[in-house]
């Protein structure tokens, strides 16, 4: 583990939006889920809400929000902002503190995701060293206000979500392998030299446990999103950089033992996915492997022991995906769509949250 010695101002350059009350912000019922939203008068904000689209409270946002990492133990949370992103709010899920806003040090800035470690006690970001170039992991204390305390390589380039396997032990990060323009972070440069990975890291240590690379013809596959089984197979959605009418398939798993292996479905799937998988969800008994391609107005259901696609679901700018059962999703949209199914079954119910537009991710607090 590498820790950083150099101090920094966590929040005071960076505040929430003012003169916006959180709506109801004494929930009288616990929330479901939480997804980063738009509403209606453009502003941004994250969303506590329940499985029938009723939002309990709002915590107001300086700008666009992304992901959001949650430890239930101990009922808190970190929003991320989207990429580059350079604030973070960390907050109370029952809303029984004021959020705290901090940020990644002056030369770094977040991917939009995170995860609790450390049985909550630490919090590990996906960061970027505009410096070097180089995809790092950074280390925050939970305990004591977010204060960053470290920081190891990912062992990649771009490093976007980052998971922390069954074992406590293990971080799986996607190393989406794009190099991005220094001077806006989001600028995506130098395409045919991507090099894409899944890596697996010791989180007390930082030494690389293993590292997956994409297979030959696939180095512009970008891998971003990830989600595991409980036997530690983790599987990915990626984005394609190339030509969408060249686009490969797009989901595809390993785990430490075992190198990268696409999906083979019976029909070609990646130019009807549009090129891009924008998130993934495990089901909670295992079985079954959600992931949305909102470009195309898709979710597809991969059956995880025979690695058949087995159904799909068309919902318009559908990405944000949670698991809720044994074979059980949630799904949210961009156009305020909040729905639950099983694959191959059909929603099982199915509502609009007006004046909302809900992003990219979905994730369950209750």
């Amino acid at each position: 583990m590498l820790v950083d010695r150099r101090s920094f101002l966590v929040g005071s350059a960076l505040a929430l939006t003012a003169g916006r009350s959180a709506r109801a912000a004494t929930p009288v019922e616990p929330a479901d889920f939480i997804s980063a939203c738009r509403r209606a008068d453009g502003a941004y904000a994250l969303a506590l809400l329940t499985q029938g689209g009723k939002i309990l409270r709002e915590i107001p946002l300086s700008a666009r929000g992304h992901d959001i990492a949650v430890d239930r133990e101990s009922g808190r949370a970190v929003a991320f902002a989207r990429r580059p992103g350079y604030f973070a709010v960390a907050f109370d899920l029952a809303g029984r503190a004021e959020p705290t806003v901090f940020k990644p040090e002056p030369d770094r800035h977040f991917f939009g995701h995170g995860v609790f470690a450390d049985g909550g006690r630490l919090l590990m970001t996906s960061e970027h060293d505009s410096a070097t170039g180089q995809g790092l992991i950074g280390i925050y204390d939970a305990t004591g206000g977010f204060k960053r305390i470290g920081e190891f390589h990912s062992h990649g380039v771009g490093p976007h979500e980052a998971i922390l396997l069954r074992d406590g032990r293990t971080l799986a990060v996607a190393n989406g392998g794009i190099a991005t323009d220094p001077a806006t972070g989001r600028e995506n440069i130098e395409l045919p030299s991507m090099e894409p990975s899944l890596a697996f890291i010791d989180v007390k240590t930082g030494e690389l446990k293993a590292k997956h690379t994409a297979p030959r013809g696939l180095t512009m596959l970008s891998i971003r999103h990830l989600a595991a089984t409980a036997r530690g197979e983790v599987w990915f959605g990626g984005q394609w950089q190339g030509s969408l009418e060249a686009a490969p398939e797009l989901i595809g798993r390993a785990s430490m033992d075992r190198p990268i292996t696409m999906l083979e479905p019976a029909s070609p799937q990646g130019v009807a996915l549009k090129g891009y998988i924008g998130s993934v969800a495990i089901s909670a008994d295992g079985r079954f492997l959600a992931a949305s391609a909102p470009r195309a107005g898709r979710i597809v259901y991969i059956d995880t022991e025979t690695s058949r696609l087995v159904s799909e679901t068309m919902l318009a700018d559908g990405c944000g995906l949670a698991p809720l059962g044994a074979d059980l999703f949630a799904l949210s949209s961009g156009h305020g769509v909040v729905q639950v199914e099983r694959p191959g079954a059909g929603p099982r119910s199915s509502v609009t949250v007006a004046g909302t537009e809900f992003d990219n991710h979905l994730r369950r607090v209750s």
